[in-house]
């Protein structure tokens, strides 16, 4: 009887082996998310647990080799797609569906995060056939929240065709420093709460269309004239200002549990952290973000490759290091490194060494893939190889085009000479404008204009052609000048005083036209999106009302 129990026993376990060699762990396993993910961690070694902390960029618009053999050999656990990568649209959707193959040949079949910046408007880094948007300040221009919700929604569905299931959006910057060239017209505005409830707005129509939002830049990029692509921005505020302004849009979204927010290479001189980057500061990233906001999502670098980061860490791979004992979950390189790299060795080299920072990792890595969990299963989800047909015929979104002219039209904003002013110039018709000479530097520009003002002259303006542009000046009646940056302020100038009816028509940010106040009438939209200059003109001509808020109080 025991010899046959014994036999039993040993059949039972020869069995058990079996179905496991049979049916090994996956990804794709029923099960509670937190459990899995433990599982699936505790079932990777430490090299698998580390790359699934790496997100990698690749030069060109192919994939690489060297990607490859990242996702092959080494499972990472993302890609970001940055704008050399796409030119041909359906060449992404193709390429992003061979990295996922590759992803899930590996032995737990876990799926790759593949990221992008779409943020709509100025920042769009998937171009090709997506749609034109009016970005976040037309929509802080509108004011309401469901542009924000469908602006998401929009842009994230055309994303899920091309099998991006992760978008660094929204940005929630508050446009504080009006000299700031880095955020601008990306700001939903400058007050605190409505940047906020629009950013949630934003994330709740993305991850509708199945794709992970990821709030930036953290704790805020808006204060400051400076980019930290080439150096470290020093925001000199003390923590109380930075909790009762910049740091709103984060206290919101983490009640809304938003998935992800991307730390940024900004400096705080004024709080505990002194001159440590956000990004690689432990205070800002565990004490603040995760003790005191309470956010439970993952944390994402920005770029480790920008010199905010690495000259002060003194190397990439202490700057990688730091990024992960500090609080990071994902370390973002926009290059591809070599296998032999020493960011990996020297991390990997770490993670046998100390006990600490090896229990960083793994648990960055039970972040990761519980999220990866949670987001990228499912009817909603994103699906993993994009279905090329559905990709050629549905860029751009017909229902998203509709609604993101209807945006643009909502967004146009009357700076001076509306009906309800002492001087009003608007409506500017045909007959009240005379001759029209069109300065700018758009071709939508210029056919738009054209359209609403036949027969009107368009000058492509550069600093060094102003006389030229001041002898077309003196022959029109109306100039209709399209302002965009500092070089156009310049430009403009030097056309007071010649006696003609000038226009503003600002582009992007509106900030330019505080330092015109003698212009006759301006006119706002928020980016170059044909749809803008569309809505921008109609609003001159009086056939649609300027419904639009500045949103710089």
């Amino acid at each position: 009887m025991i010899f046959h129990r014994s036999i039993l026993s040993s059949l039972i376990v020869l069995l058990f082996l079996c179905a496991e060699s049979i049916f090994p762990l996956s990804f794709a396993d029923d099960g509670d998310t937190e459990e899995l993910a433990a599982s699936l961690v505790d079932a990777m070694s430490d090299e698998e647990a580390l790359a699934q902390t790496f997100m990698l960029g690749w030069v060109g618009a192919e994939p690489s080799p060297l990607i490859l053999d990242w996702i092959r050999d080494r499972h990472i656990g993302g890609v970001k797609i940055f704008g050399w990568n796409t030119g041909d649209t359906l060449s992404l959707a193709k390429t992003v569906g061979a990295l996922q193959q590759a992803s899930l040949g590996g032995k737990l079949k876990i799926p790759l995060l593949v990221a992008t910046d779409q943020e709509g408007g100025w920042i769009r880094h998937v171009k090709g056939a997506t749609s034109e948007t009016p970005g976040n300040m037309a929509i802080g221009a509108s004011g309401y929240p469901r542009d924000a919700y469908l602006s998401g929604y929009y842009i994230g569905r055309e994303l899920a065709l091309l099998g991006i299931n992760m978008n660094f959006a929204p940005t929630v910057d508050i446009y504080t420093n009006r000299s700031s060239t880095v955020i601008g017209p990306r700001s939903f505005g400058n007050n605190p709460v409505r940047v906020g409830l629009l950013g949630t707005a934003f994330m709740k129509g993305q991850q509708a269309a199945g794709v992970i939002a990821t709030a930036k830049h953290y704790p805020g990029h808006g204060d400051t004239d400076m980019d930290s692509h080439g150096v470290l921005p020093r925001i000199n505020v003390p923590f109380e200002t930075l909790w009762d302004r910049e740091l709103v849009p984060y206290r919101i979204l983490a009640k809304e549990n938003i998935p992800a927010i991307m730390s940024g290479h900004l400096a705080f001189p004024n709080t505990q952290a002194a001159l440590t980057p956000a990004s690689l500061s432990s205070w800002f990233l565990r004490d603040v973000l995760r003790d005191r906001i309470g956010f439970q999502g993952l944390i994402i670098t920005d770029d480790l490759m920008m010199n905010g980061a690495t000259i002060w860490a003194g190397s990439l791979s202490q700057a990688a290091k730091l990024a992960l004992l500090s609080g990071n979950d994902i370390i973002m390189l926009s290059k591809t490194p070599n296998l032999s790299d020493p960011v990996w060795t020297s991390l990997l080299s770490s993670m046998r060494r100390e006990s600490d920072f090896r229990d960083r990792v793994r648990d960055a890595a039970r972040r990761i893939i519980a999220v990866k969990l949670e987001h990228l299963r499912g009817e909603t989800a994103v699906p993993y190889i994009p279905d090329i047909k559905k990709a050629e015929t549905g860029l751009p979104d017909p229902e998203g085009s509709r609604f993101f002219l209807d945006l643009a039209v909502r967004s146009v904003t009357i700076l001076k000479g509306s009906s309800d002013q002492s001087q009003a110039v608007f409506p500017l018709t045909q007959e009240k404008a005379g001759k029209v000479l069109l300065a700018g530097q758009y071709l939508d520009f210029f056919s738009t204009g054209r359209s609403a003002y036949p027969g009107a002259t368009g000058y492509w303006y550069t600093p060094e052609t102003i006389e030229d542009l001041l002898s077309y000046a003196r022959r029109a009646d109306t100039i209709i000048f399209c302002l965009s940056d500092a070089e156009g302020l310049n430009v403009l100038r030097n056309l007071r005083g010649l006696g003609k009816r000038v226009i503003v028509f600002s582009v992007l940010s509106p900030v330019y036209f505080d330092q015109v106040p003698w212009v006759d009438g301006a006119v706002a939209v928020y980016s170059y999106a044909p749809e803008s200059f569309v809505a921008g003109f109609s609003s001159m001509l009086g056939r649609i009302p300027a419904q639009g808020q500045l949103p710089l109080q």
